[in-house]
């Protein structure tokens, strides 16, 4: 089994291969200038992915939150 330092180095390094994957994707796409610069193209998304994205958003913060929070034990000062 797993232990604690090798699952975060495991997310580590597949966050970092992500994010590089994401940046050469990102280089790679031709940049397209409109021509008129003051208007922005709305680009409409489903709502299940809306949705998906708010709930990720959301469980990430309150694993966080839980993390930093409530997951160690109280000191007693007695």
């Amino acid at each position: 089994m797993l232990d604690h330092r090798q699952i975060l180095g495991i997310l580590a390094s597949l966050g970092l291969v992500m994010g590089m994957a994401s940046g050469v994707e990102a280089s790679e796409q031709s940049v397209q200038h409109p021509t008129s610069t003051n208007q922005f193209r709305s680009i409409e998304q489903p709502l299940s992915l809306k949705i998906g994205v708010t709930a990720g958003g959301l469980t990430l913060i309150g694993l966080e939150l839980w993390w930093f929070l409530f997951s160690k034990k109280q000191v007693n000062t007695r």
